[in-house]
């Protein structure tokens, strides 16, 4: 029997862009989308299609990918496919729109697991670079009743069993857990693998499933906000230079040294 696995895979905003192109709208409490630099997938959630990967290349299995969010770039989103999984389901609904608040994503995303009639594994990046909350994993873990295994660097399965090689500060060890169970990944994983040509053709022949809050049968009472953002802006940061001159390079330093004492630095 096929192994079934889902990989969670969010959609953030370039953490490569320029620093110029940073906009914070301080009035809406959130991150403006830059208008010439298109999303990309978490890359902690890349290393998780990988490992998924790694599991369908040694034994028979189906991966799907679950993202949630408000709007999508299909083109980034299809990357998934392109490198291998099988399916792709986005939760869109403008009710999904609160992701700095992680027990929201969390329901809302152990709804869709669900209604898909659950896994037998849930791969998940260790955290995302937008908030870097890392806690959406463990609440859909503890929502669904799931083992849960941290921060993997390698993940097997066989006998109903998932075997992970967890980081550690001086290492790794090496943990067990029965099926159905959830395992996060890290990027000590490996290097994710580049879509192929054939794959990304066959990619843009298939189409995600799209489902809202409705279709989840999800009451909006359920997705009150439990964590509510006060405040968002960029630190501001500035730094001044003075110069000490002196007669000679002794005075120089005769000059620094009472100027040190005198900002109390020595």
């Amino acid at each position: 029997m096929a192994l079934k696995i889902a990989v969670l895979a969010k959609q953030v905003i370039d953490p490569e862009m320029p620093m110029a192109a940073f906009q914070v709208d301080s009035n809406a409490n959130k991150v403006v989308t830059p208008p010439n630099i298109p999303p990309v997938v978490n890359g902690f959630d890349e290393n998780a299609v990988e490992a998924a990967l790694l599991l369908k290349d040694a034994q028979e299995a189906t991966i799907t990918v679950i993202s949630s969010g408000t709007e999508f770039a299909l083109d980034v989103m299809k990357k998934p496919l392109s490198m291998g999984a099988d399916e792709l389901i986005l939760l869109q609904d403008d009710a999904f729109g609160n992701t700095i608040d992680s027990f929201f994503t969390a329901q809302v995303l152990a709804e869709a697991v669900r209604k898909l009639e659950g896994f037998d594994l849930i791969i998940c990046g260790r955290q995302a670079s937008d908030w870097d909350n890392a806690q959406v994993p463990l609440g859909l873990a503890e929502l669904l009743g799931l083992s849960c295994i941290a921060l993997c660097r390698k993940v097997d399965v066989s006998d109903g069993k998932v075997t992970a090689e967890r980081n550690t500060p001086d290492g790794y060890e090496v943990v067990e857990a029965d099926l159905p169970a959830l395992v996060t990944v890290s990027n000590e994983l490996g290097q994710p693998r580049y879509p192929t040509l054939r794959g990304i053709m066959a990619a843009t022949r298939k189409k995600p499933t799209i489902w809202t809050i409705s279709d989840l049968g999800m009451d909006p009472a359920q997705l009150e906000p439990r964590v509510t953002l006060r405040s968002l802006f960029v630190p501001e940061s500035g730094q001044e230079c003075e110069y000490i001159e002196g007669e000679n390079a002794a005075d120089a330093g005769r000059q620094l040294a009472l100027k040190l004492r005198e900002d109390k630095l020595i």
